[in-house]
């Protein structure tokens, strides 16, 4: 899923979601946004700087085609050498995921540090900031919608659910069952997490969710401290302001 937002200011004004295809070209992806923009009440005419932030390098390119083309504007992508304000401690500084950095940015800005992100995407994603706001790595597992789509394509009796807790962790039909393992699984695996994360960077860290299920995990782990779903893109917005240069000072 593409998430996209627009700001005025320090205000977030509109939250956009594209599904995710590759095989889209830049000019389909950018009449897509052009039309969601409008229909949110937004001219694309006033879209006057862009920053993103990708894990998919097939897109990377296509985006900034279209954003180039459909809005005028040369985005900032956040690669290495974009400036984060970020001090990373991982044995290649490069293999980190360019929107765990941008949520770790969000996260240490709005909730300080220490700090676990917790990220519920296509993969449920841990990350971790030390007391002296030093990104330190974290831990990667299979997001919830990946591994229900996996028991569905594997299994030959096993079906697609909602991805809703059920009243008791015992199922009593294959649905509960599901919705038991998935949903209630998860929050085991969650709140282990969090706890050995805890025995690391210490017991007052704070803890914030994000990510499409971050709602839904927060109903069933009593682990968060704060549910934030635009966390990516209030990072955008503060790595973008690190990177413009200092205003002139005037004679």
């Amino acid at each position: 899923m593409i998430n996209l937002g627009v700001f005025e200011g320090e205000r977030l004004v509109a939250n956009l979601r594209v599904s995710t295809d590759a095989r889209k070209s830049a000019d389909e992806y950018g009449l897509t946004l052009r039309d969601l923009l409008v229909l949110n009440g937004i001219d694309p005419s006033g879209i006057n700087d862009v920053c993103m932030c990708s894990v998919v390098p097939p897109l990377t390119g296509i985006f900034e085609e279209l954003i180039q083309t459909y809005f005028k504007v040369n985005p900032l992508t956040v690669t290495a050498g974009v400036k984060t304000g970020l001090q990373i401690n991982y044995d290649n500084p490069r293999d980190v995921g360019a929107d765990r950095i941008v949520d770790a940015v969000a996260a240490i800005e709005l909730y300080g540090q220490p700090t676990i992100i917790v990220d519920f995407g296509t993969a449920t994603v841990f990350d971790a900031v030390s007391r002296d706001g030093v990104y330190q790595g974290g831990a990667i597992s299979p997001g919830m919608n990946v591994a229900a789509e996996a028991l569905y394509l594997n299994t030959s009796q096993l079906r697609r659910v909602e991805l809703v807790a059920p009243e008791s962790p015992i199922g009593q039909n294959t649905t509960e069952a599901l919705q038991s393992g998935l949903v209630l699984g998860y929050a085991g695996l969650v709140t282990g997490m969090v706890a050995r994360f805890k025995n690391e960077l210490g017991e007052d860290t704070k803890v914030v969710g994000t990510g499409g299920l971050a709602d839904t995990m927060a109903k069933v782990a009593d682990v968060f401290d704060a549910i934030n779903p635009d966390l990516t893109l209030i990072g955008l917005r503060l790595i973008y302001a690190k990177n413009q240069p200092p205003p002139k000072m005037l004679d």
